[in-house]
């Protein structure tokens, strides 16, 4: 019950403090809808079909989760060990797996939110049609595709410090998302480069999720999977070291 109710007290306390933080509340969750709106609604193409439709969408949703992970986790965090805080929750009465768990579920609950607000945009200008089924299955493949991100940003953040940590990760987001080939177009010679983002094959599972998925998902599940897991225990090992 102890870890329950501190899990539940630090999940509400970093929403709340993720919600109210200028540079990630408002912006993280509402500039990815706004941005499909004008490039994947307002900037029509005359070739477009359904298909291409909702391919532009799951590519600005991909983009929408990519982003409380890295940010909520890479820059939180660094802030967090530079100012001493998580010493402070170390003497605390309180599990230590709560701290990790809570940033997590925020980082779930945004990227869900994110989720929503694209799908409501893409459903609104009537670009995108799909059954409930789909709707689900692409939800979660988003909210659960975020915590590699988390992972990653996890690393940034227990080793870049405080004012670095912004920088970092958008070192890192920007070149992922260009790099993926999700909103861009690349040539074929860039495909080996492609497949080593995990945005790449977050977005190859999304497609799934909605019948667009031309190959088997396994090893896209696979990679994320093992992003996760590998720089989360990376990170993990580094924090439990840090004074």
């Amino acid at each position: 019950m102890t870890l329950w109710r501190a899990l539940f007290t630090e999940t509400k306390y970093e929403c709340i403090r993720a919600l109210r933080a200028p540079a990630f509340g408002v912006p993280m969750i509402v500039l990815p809808a706004a941005l499909y709106l004008f490039f994947g609604v307002v900037l029509q193409l005359s070739n477009r079909t359904p298909q291409i439709d909702i391919a532009i969408f799951a590519g600005f949703a991909v983009m929408g989760v990519m982003g409380p992970g890295l940010f909520g986790f890479g820059v939180f965090v660094a802030v967090e060990r530079e100012q001493g805080l998580l010493k402070l929750k170390r003497a605390l009465p309180m599990p230590p797996s709560a701290y990790i768990l809570a940033k997590m579920f925020m980082t779930a609950l945004v990227a869900l939110l994110v989720t929503m607000i694209v799908s409501a945009a893409a459903f609104a200008a009537g670009k995108v049609s799909l059954t409930a089924g789909q709707w689900a299955a692409f939800g979660a493949t988003l909210v659960g595709g975020a915590l590699a991100f988390s992972a990653i940003g996890l690393l940034i953040g227990s080793r870049a410090g405080g004012r670095s940590a912004p920088a970092f990760v958008n070192l890192i987001y920007l070149p992922m998302i260009y790099l993926s080939g999700f909103l861009i177009p690349l040539p074929k010679s860039f495909d080996s480069v492609t497949r080593l983002s995990p945005a790449y094959h977050l977005d190859r599972l999304a497609l799934h999720a909605v019948g667009l998925g031309g190959d088997a998902p396994m090893p896209h599940v696979i990679v994320l999977a093992g992003v996760t897991l590998g720089f989360g225990a990376l990170a993990i090992r580094r924090l439990a070291r840090s004074d």
